[in-house]
């Protein structure tokens, strides 16, 4: 009598939690062991780059922001830099120390929402709400200067879309939260958003220790992320990986120093690196940039407070005349109506402008053939080229340490699927 033995095979997701929303993973497994695992995605595309080609440039902004929807203004940057490189124009100096400032908050941003969901997928579900609480004071951020709390559209080409408020909005009583809760809640808010931000920058770190208390020298957390999805570093130069990706299989590879924008050459700022390239690593590496990110927001702060100055460049060609101009005077107001339906013609050519986004290089390539509107557009997401390695890196695991490694890439799929 012979018995056949068949490998099953298993879809994992896309209703999975640990799946990130809408990754199909068709697993072909041996007993518990993964043999082979073949990601299927393409369930969230959104045709960001098609429609983008048929928008003016300014009004492409926004769309940016819902590619990476954990690091809004990083994506918006790359897009900005590109069109500044064919107009040919430089920020203000404030402007770029205020969108420096923001990069490093969302990288913040992007790294405790990173650190709350891979504990949440292993089985630490405390640091989830932990990490939760620091972000939501982050997201003030960001709404005291857009207006909203997640896609900002804030960067502009030429600068920002305004300086930094003098006042932080403020918590109201309500028939959930009592006149003494709002109190304390905004005590911190009685200055300016600098204010605001120093006063985070200055309890952050405490928080950050507390996470590492959580987990660093936890036996269990240990035991599901060390020595698990290993990747050598020339396997990882092999695949196209950047940031923390690459710099936990122990290639010290950042753009903020390699090839500087903005103002981060003017910072000091350490590069974290790993030693063993596996998800416990990598998860070192998030953690010590958090702190990297907040030294170098403190430099900003500093900066900004003694430094003030214009946020836009002085060019009427790509900035929009104020609202106060536009409501009392004629021109202005034709001129706000053109710039904002028709927007600007861009110079022929085309340029490639990259950021070092929280999860690795975000680049955007842009072709122009002189008209109001792209000619071509391609955004580089770091998430597309960390996910086609998840076959190599599953390979040989149980099928636990699946959720562990779609965990430690840190896959978002507005800019995996476009």
């Amino acid at each position: 009598m012979t018995t056949e033995i068949r490998n099953l095979t298993l879809n994992f997701g896309p209703q999975h939690p640990a799946a990130h929303g809408v990754l199909r993973l068709v697993l072909e497994m041996d007993g518990e062991t993964i043999q082979k695992a073949d990601p299927h995605i393409g369930l969230l595309h959104r045709g960001t780059e098609k429609l983008a080609e048929s928008k003016p440039f300014n009004q492409s902004i926004g769309y940016m922001d819902r590619l990476d929807y954990v690091s809004m203004m990083c994506n918006e940057h790359a897009y900005v830099l590109a069109i500044e490189k064919l107009l040919g124009i430089q920020p203000p100096p404030r402007a770029q120390y205020i969108r420096t400032m923001f990069d490093e908050i969302t990288r913040i941003l992007n790294h405790l929402m990173w650190l709350g969901a891979h504990g949440l997928d292993i089985g630490a579900m405390t640091v989830f709400l932990f990490c939760f609480n620091q972000r939501e004071d982050l997201m003030d951020c960001y709404e005291a200067v857009s207006g909203t709390r997640m896609h900002a559209t804030y960067y502009r080409p030429g600068g920002v879309y305004r300086d930094l408020p003098e006042v932080m909005p403020k918590h109201q009583p309500s028939r959930w939260r009592s006149q003494k809760d709002t109190d304390r809640r905004n005590e911190l808010r009685t200055g300016s958003l600098l204010d605001f931000i120093e006063a985070f920058t200055q309890t952050f770190l405490g928080h950050v220790d507390e996470y590492e208390t959580l987990l660093t020298d936890n036996r269990i957390w240990k035991q599901r992320t060390v020595n698990i999805g290993v990747v050598t570093p020339e396997r990882a130069m092999q695949l196209g990986f950047t940031g923390p990706m690459l710099r936990g299989s122990g290639i010290e590879w950042d753009l903020r120093r390699k090839q500087p924008y903005e103002r981060y050459s003017e910072l000091e700022f350490d590069i974290p690196v790993g030693v063993n390239g596996d998800c416990y690593d990598r998860y070192l590496v998030r953690v010590a940039e958090m702190r990297q990110s907040n030294r170098i927001v403190q430099q900003c702060v500093k900066w900004l407070r003694a430094n003030p100055g214009p946020v836009m460049v002085d060019d009427r060609k790509v900035r929009a005349p104020s609202r106060e101009h536009m409501k009392g005077d004629m021109e202005s107001l034709i001129h706000h109506f053109k710039f904002m339906t028709e927007g600007y013609c861009v110079p022929e050519g085309e340029s490639y402008a990259a950021v070092e986004a929280p999860k690795g290089e975000f680049g955007v390539f842009l072709v122009s053939d002189g008209a109001n509107k792209p000619y071509r557009l391609h955004c580089r997401a770091p998430g597309f080229v960390h996910l086609a390695s998840l076959g190599e890196m599953v390979k040989g695991h149980m099928l636990a340490d699946v959720v562990a490694v779609i965990g430690t890439q840190d896959i978002v799929f507005g800019e995996v699927d476009r």
